[in-house]
């Protein structure tokens, strides 16, 4: 009843799959990736007057949220085209989510590809950022960034964050796998050499969303808590171990933060997350109270953090205040912070009765599976820590993955 009748999916399927792969080389190649499967699907389901894939609840959510923001661009925005940079094509990240469902629902055997792709990319990483680590430079001749490792990022100092972002989707397709003694074994190593990995690459909130998504798995799932939690805790000792002949790294990831939310004490002074970040906060918070409703349009912060009538603290500007919430409150107003919030609100629901359910012994609400993932959306939606711009390709397309994939499991039953 839902078939698309197009003429390779071998190479399609081989097309999103590489979407992992992609990600590493940088923001192009997975764009073009997602654009051209975004494109394809919509042109197919057309011709086929195969509609299905786009009447639920979360696309039709999205696309709303992308119209509104095209509108805001265009009425609200001081420069036009370039707020229309953003947002006029960035529903076709939530199609590329929509493909991703119809090709599982289409060929089961494709989870098992997307695991082992991302399974070889996480390796690769693992392999590459240690021997960057304990050499100085990786394989390419990528040299360390001070202390921290980067991998095949090279000076992207995004790696923790690519592995902490994609870690519950890999954990998800791991769950539903069938597996050997030897694989659980080699998973459970590998789990672990993750863990200290991101710790060692240095970036705060890929370490703190690598614990945030690690809590929320280890308390919700059944079958494999165990295991996560054994190697959860593996890996924190070896963290330690690694902080104790690394005062740098210690510096960086405890000490600092800490003086500067002013848990440790050295001045007066408390700032949210870093002085510089505590600066764009405030200076996105001016720009929201001037526009409540609508905002100033997608991109708009880069534009108006300038103006003395906004700026706040000792650095103001940057392309985007580094946090979802706060650049959404400032550029598309209190109604496209609503959308975001609304994502938010629904996996602490979900949360709330997989908790219920366990607490009560009865049914779960989610499977494990289903868990891994949400865990993997949590991470896009979660408003209390630094994050990047959020219209940029590249973080769109990490956190929507794993929305692909829920989305099937959900909607499959049905």
């Amino acid at each position: 009843m839902y078939d698309l009748k197009y003429p390779n999916i071998m190479s399609v399927n081989l097309l999103i799959v590489l979407i992992f792969p992609s990600l590493v080389l940088g923001p192009l190649i997975p764009d073009i990736i997602v654009s051209f499967s975004a494109v394809f699907f919509l042109y197919y389901s057309i011709k086929n007057k195969n509609y299905f894939y786009f009447n639920n609840k979360f696309l039709i959510f999205f696309i709303i949220f992308c119209i509104y923001c095209t509108l805001i661009s265009i009425f609200v925005a001081e420069d036009i085209l370039l707020s229309l940079k953003s947002s006029v094509f960035f529903f076709r990240i939530g199609i590329f989510s929509c493909f991703i469902w119809y090709l599982i629902d289409k060929d089961k055997i494709i989870l098992n590809y997307f695991y082992y792709s991302l399974l070889i990319c996480f390796l690769a990483l693992v392999l590459d950022g240690y021997y960057q680590y304990f050499n100085g430079k990786n394989i390419l001749g990528f040299e360390l960034q001070g202390t921290r490792v980067s991998s095949l990022f090279g000076d992207e100092l995004i790696m923790g964050s690519y592995l902490s972002r994609l870690f519950p989707l890999l954990f998800a397709l791991f769950l539903i796998k069938k597996k050997k003694k030897f694989e659980i074994y080699f998973l459970g190593l590998l789990f672990i050499l993750i863990d200290l990995l991101i710790y060692m690459s240095g970036e705060r909130t890929a370490f703190f969303f690598l614990n945030l998504s690690t809590v929320f798995i280890i308390i919700l799932i059944k079958k494999y808590q165990i295991f996560r939690l054994v190697t959860f805790v593996i890996a924190i000792f070896c963290i330690v171990i690694v902080s104790h002949n690394s005062s740098n790294l210690t510096e960086r990831m405890f000490l600092k933060p800490a003086k500067d939310m002013g848990i440790i004490k050295t001045s007066e002074i408390r700032t949210i997350f870093t002085p510089i970040h505590d600066s764009h906060l405030r200076t996105a918070f001016s720009m929201f109270k001037d526009r409540i409703i609508l905002g100033h349009g997608p991109k708009m912060f880069r534009v108006k953090c300038s103006n003395p009538k906004y700026a706040n603290g000792i650095n103001p500007c940057s392309t985007h205040p580094h946090n979802f919430y706060a650049q959404l409150l400032a550029e598309t107003g209190i109604i496209g912070f609503g959308f975001l919030l609304s994502g938010f609100c629904y996996v602490l629901y979900c949360a709330f009765r997989q908790f219920k359910s366990i607490l009560l012994r009865e049914k779960r609400y989610l499977t494990d599976y289903q868990v891994c993932l949400l865990a993997g959306i949590l991470i896009g939606v979660w408003p209390f820590s630094p994050n990047g711009n959020f219209f940029n390709n590249w973080l769109a397309i990490v956190y929507i993955l794993p929305l692909g994939f829920y989305l099937q499991s959900i909607y499959s039953k049905k």
